[in-house]
């Protein structure tokens, strides 16, 4: 383990020959031993931020050996002030954990949609040619074929963890590790100087725009994660990361893309098409629904080709895909289609209800809600979104958090406009099971937000929560 001398001495400063046990910015996670790092919280205009400044008290109390923080302080702890405690928390993690980055062959996925598709699908390729390979992502984390996941949705964890994992999968004897990596991490310091092998930049649609301001500085952050990489995969057909394609060391995937899907068939048990490609001319069969799903399997070949896999490789480890924990799974084909997905914006849902539209005999129907302490544009987005595309909308809680849930309810119902097709069901078990006695011979039933979450936070509380699980008690009961 470093010691306090030797992590200041990254600041210049001096420090005592402690050793140190962990690091960590919040206050609830520090024991005997580990330094803490105050760092200020993020301004968003549903509420106050924290700043770990005002938690310093309690990171001593619980055993703090040496605090870090930007304000000119005296304290019974070594104290190093620095300009930026959250680039201080990634460069302290690095450096406990022993800079394991430097230890792998990264490779980077962002987008606002089909980055955790590509990630899920990419690991799966690596792995299957070149075992073991870890995975850090919204799904969880993979290191070979083991399964972790971390408390919280975060798509792209806290430095601290960031780092703990990379160490893990170095432990492991992971070799390469794939990152979903989100605007957040990129913006908030989360994976200062780690840098890739392969960056995939997948698309840009309107989010998050409570943390950045404008789409150009959205736009600004993902790129990041190109300039980070020695060899940049981009999506041709989005207008923004069409104007990537341009750049050194790039493949582009999509209808005009360096490689691009041809002769694009939806069967029963998934996609059947035709690569074209640098690499030559291959057909390839992968068990997952949507057309949209052929580009995110582009966008993963390409990056499993540059890291050296063969046709061959890619074919096999294709038709082998189990698919990605809660988005678009499949839970019952028969009386009527019963989907799981994680879609949670009106984009995402947009794509969602018109994948599922034409295969369905019935009428679709969907139950889904809006997170609290986010872009509230999200909300109305989902309303309209149900209104022109489902048939029947069930609205329901999503980690409304600190925010009224009948206030976000309120506003996707306006938004929708037809109360005719709509119902609010505040608790989400029970609109699982309204929507399950609904449901009729033929239908389609989405359940979208949660997907493969493990929490739901209502409230202040935060309770256990699989989708999968409900979905299916509820058709259990129905029966």
């Amino acid at each position: 383990m470093p010691t306090l001398k030797e992590l200041f001495a990254l600041f210049g400063q001096s420090g005592p020959a402690q050793e140190v046990l962990g690091i960590t910015h919040d206050s609830r996670l520090v024991q005997p031993g580990f330094v803490f790092v105050a760092v200020p919280g993020v301004p968003l205009p549903s509420r106050k931020p924290f700043d770990g400044h005002d938690y310093i008290p309690q990171a001593i109390q619980n055993g703090a050996v040496a605090v870090v923080g930007m304000r000119a302080l005296r304290l019974n702890v070594p104290y190093l002030r620095v300009s930026d405690s959250r680039a201080a928390l990634a460069d302290l993690s690095a450096a406990f954990w022993g800079y394991p980055a430097q230890k792998l062959e990264l490779l980077g996925v962002t987008g606002s949609k089909g980055k955790t598709t590509v990630t899920v699908l990419l690991h799966h390729l690596l792995q299957a040619a070149h075992p073991p390979v870890g995975r850090l992502s919204t799904v969880g984390i993979k290191i070979g074929d083991e399964e972790l996941f971390l408390p919280g949705h975060f798509t792209t964890p806290e430095a601290p963890q960031v780092q703990e994992m990379l160490q893990r999968f170095v432990a492991a004897g992971c070799k390469r590790a794939v990152l979903e990596v989100s605007s957040h991490a990129l913006a908030l310091e989360r994976v200062r100087g780690l840098e890739y092998q392969v960056g995939i930049f997948t698309n840009l649609y309107e989010d998050h725009l409570d943390l950045h301001g404008s789409m150009e500085n959205y736009f600004a952050e993902k790129k990041k994660l190109l300039e980070r990489s020695r060899f940049a995969i981009v999506n041709r057909d989005n207008p923004w990361t069409r104007s990537l394609a341009g750049r050194p060391n790039t493949w582009t995937y999509g209808a005009e893309g360096d490689w691009r899907a041809q002769h694009l068939e939806q069967r029963s048990d998934g996609l059947h098409f035709e690569v074209a490609s640098p690499i030559g001319t291959f057909a390839v069969q992968v068990p997952m629904v949507g057309s949209f799903n052929a580009d995110n399997a582009l966008a993963a070949m390409a990056a499993a080709a540059r890291m050296g896999l063969s046709v061959e490789q890619l074919q096999a480890g294709l038709a082998g895909f189990p698919g990605v924990p809660g988005r678009m799974q499949l839970v019952q084909s028969e009386p009527f289609r019963v989907i799981v997905d994680f879609a949670h914006t009106g984009a995402s849902l947009e794509a969602a209800l018109q994948t599922l539209r034409p295969t369905t005999q019935g009428r679709l129907l969907v139950v889904i809600g809006a997170a609290g302490n986010q872009d509230p544009s999200r909300r109305v987005g989902i309303g309209r979104v149900t209104a022109q595309l489902a048939d029947f909308a069930v609205f329901t809680e999503e980690d409304h958090r600190t925010e009224p849930l009948e206030a976000i309810l309120e506003t996707m119902a306006q938004a929708h406009g037809d109360p005719r097709r709509f119902a609010l069901i505040p608790d989400r078990r029970e609109a699982i099971r309204y929507a399950v006695r609904e449901a009729q011979p033929g239908d389609t039933l989405l359940f979208s937000g949660k997907g493969h979450e493990r929490t739901l936070e209502r409230g202040t509380e935060t309770i256990p929560w699989n989708e999968v699980e409900e979905v299916r008690e509820a058709l259990r009961e129905g029966t």
